[in-house]
């Protein structure tokens, strides 16, 4: 017999979709990052918030969150899967190119944050090892919420966006040593602990490379076989099966579950399905982290906060202000602008996730006080709750140098241009438009659903991905928002209908060029919003044309202008043929951009 489901199960799961579903939209509506509305969230909900007042009101209890390791899993995974996004974006090759940067701006960063935070500890009386390991603990910045708030401004692709992953990086690869000096602090200096310590590094070495190699043996041929299955819900699990093996897998050695989740988005970056691989784990990255930064709410005592509020605010603006000078003139010393420093800055000044990972075992060793470790949990949850504001303040201050990096992906020497074209369907037509673009060396990227043709194309060295690009989510994924041209070329009307329509939905000024079957579909395609519809029929009969005048002797220039002149007068035969019904919902659409782009403008203003 089946036990029947308690309520009490599920009490935390719904008090999480009911923070996902009511109160962020709410904060969105107020104009206030959703990553802020996590941290608020939690903190009402949390042992420290509303959970504080259940044993005076009992009926809170069904609404509150009083045990965080509940909900722990669920937040190490949402972290597992931003990590492996981070490595889907980077790929070993721009990992390497960006050597410079992580190994460099990334370690300077850590070394001399932690030194400055470990002098102003120590001088404050805490113990030396006490002191070195609040340096190392509040030198971290916080990967998920950076890359959130990144990513919801569109800065990942820019110079300061690819300096401060670059330094988040090095971030992430300090932890593991640093974890495994705590350990040894608590075993002594002895022999046995260093060849300990020496044993563990080994072993995550192998670990790492045996996930590289059985991931570049296994990845692509995995996601071939479930691709040509066309099922949504196949892939979705083999993202979240590769996510969860590989993050288990370094787990299981000692590391992270988060680096094993990079490595595999690293591995994956380099294959034909890396965006449909984003735009599948997009919803679930999402909602993860909100579990993750939920628990970092929950983890603020206010209690302690409000016992010594002073204390706490001159910390907040010690610690961010320090990391901020340390970033902001390292980053300058290795060719950076100031205000491309500043604003990361900003960023990586607030304390990060790791801190909490390396001050409870340090606590719970007898290695620093309780009090101390309690002091700076708050320090790092509270500065980690104003990097959205400190990204907004970055923005507003920096508005004019901000709109001429924004795009600058070349400073940082990128193997991908960013203004490049979209192809959508990478058959004969878009292979062919392909071709006259590498003639005139104009970079592109293409998509097509035919995992066999792609694999191809991809063995022959074409920029082709694997993806449905009838789906919302791969569009979001296409930065169209850089792209110079939309180039579609699929055969499946209604799939091109979609597509158009969300393109045109999210940046109204993209250029498309799609193409038709005949007039009559090219005059609905001028109706969805496209730029230029080729029809196939009417290419067909002008080139018969021509074909047949210059073969009965008539002079090329005269052929060639009056097919010209042909070809005009038949698109704005398109333009004017568009059905009325289209007219008006393309109007409609049009004036609800003007209107939008006005009061845009006048906001910023």
């Amino acid at each position: 017999m089946i036990d029947p489901v308690q309520p009490s199960d599920f009490k935390e799961t719904l008090i999480i979709l009911g923070g996902a579903g009511i109160v962020v939209p709410l904060f969105h509506r107020l104009r206030v990052s959703p990553v802020l509305g996590f941290l608020i969230f939690g903190m009402v909900v949390g042992p420290s918030g509303l959970g504080a007042l259940v044993g005076q009101i009992p009926w809170l209890e069904a609404v509150t969150i009083t045990d965080t390791s509940s909900i722990q899993p669920l937040a190490e995974l949402g972290v597992a899967m931003l990590l492996f996004v981070i490595g889907l974006e980077l790929s070993l090759e721009r990992l390497l190119l960006m050597r410079r940067l992580v190994f460099g701006l990334g370690s300077l960063q850590v070394i001399l944050s932690a030194a400055a935070i470990w002098g102003v500890a120590f001088a404050l009386g805490q113990p030396p090892i006490a002191a070195m390991i609040l340096g190392l603990a509040l030198a971290m910045s916080s990967t998920a919420i950076i890359v959130q708030v990144l990513a919801a401004e569109k800065r990942l692709a820019s110079v300061g966006g690819r300096a401060t992953i670059a330094v988040l990086l090095f971030q992430d690869l300090a932890v593991i040593p640093i974890l495994f000096g705590v350990g040894m602090l608590e075993a002594g200096p002895t022999g046995a602990g260093f060849a300990e310590f020496g044993l563990a590094i080994g072993q995550a070495g192998l670990v790492i490379l045996a996930v590289l190699v059985l991931g570049r043996l296994s990845l692509r041929p995995l996601f071939r076989s479930v691709a040509r299955t066309r099922s949504p819900e196949l892939f979705m699990a083999a993202c979240l099966l590769v996510i969860l093996a590989t993050g288990l897998a370094t787990a299981a050695a000692g590391l992270s579950m988060t680096m094993g989740a990079l490595i595999a988005g690293l591995l994956l970056a380099e294959t034909e399905f890396r965006r449909q691989i984003e735009a599948t784990i997009d919803p679930f990255k999402g909602l993860l982290l909100g579990v993750f930064l939920v628990s970092i709410g929950m983890s603020l005592d206010l209690g302690q906060v409000a016992a010594q509020p002073f204390a706490i605010l001159a910390a907040v603006v010690a610690l961010v202000g320090g990391k901020l000078a340390i970033i902001a003139g390292l980053a300058r010393a290795f060719g950076l602008p100031w205000a491309t420093g500043v604003r990361a800055g900003l960023l990586l000044g607030p304390s990060g996730e790791f801190s909490f990972v390396i001050l409870a075992p340090t606590a719970a060793m007898g290695l620093m006080s309780q009090g101390a470790a309690d002091f700076c949990t708050i320090l790092a949850a509270l500065t980690m709750a104003t990097i959205p504001l400190l990204s907004d303040f970055g923005n507003r201050l920096f508005a004019r140098q901000a709109a001429r990096t924004m795009l600058d992906a070349d400073a940082l020497k990128l193997p991908e241009s960013t203004h490049r074209i979209v192809i959508a369907g990478f058959g004969r037509v878009g292979q062919m438009v392909a071709a006259m673009l590498e003639v005139h060396r104009v970079p592109y990227l293409a998509i097509d659903s035919d995992v066999d043709e792609v694999a191809k194309q991809r063995g022959m060295g074409k920029p082709a991905y694997y993806g449905d690009v009838t789906s919302a989510e791969l569009v979001r994924h296409l930065h169209l928002d850089t792209a110079r041209a939309l180039v579609v070329t699929m055969n499946n009307r209604a799939a091109v209908d979609e597509l158009v329509t969300a393109a045109k939905r999210e940046h109204p000024d993209l250029l498309i060029v799609a193409r038709a079957r005949d007039a009559a579909h090219a005059a609905h395609l001028y109706g969805v919003g496209v730029t230029d519809a080729v029809p196939e029929t009417v290419e067909a009969s002008l080139q018969l044309a021509e074909a047949v005048l210059v073969d009965v002797g008539i002079p090329m220039g005269p052929v060639i202008a009056s097919i010209h002149e042909k070809r005009a007068e038949l698109q704005r035969q398109a333009r004017a043929n568009v059905p009325e019904a289209e007219r008006r919902a393309l109007d409609r659409r049009r004036l609800r951009e003007a209107l939008t782009a006005h009061h845009t403008t006048r906001t910023e203003g």
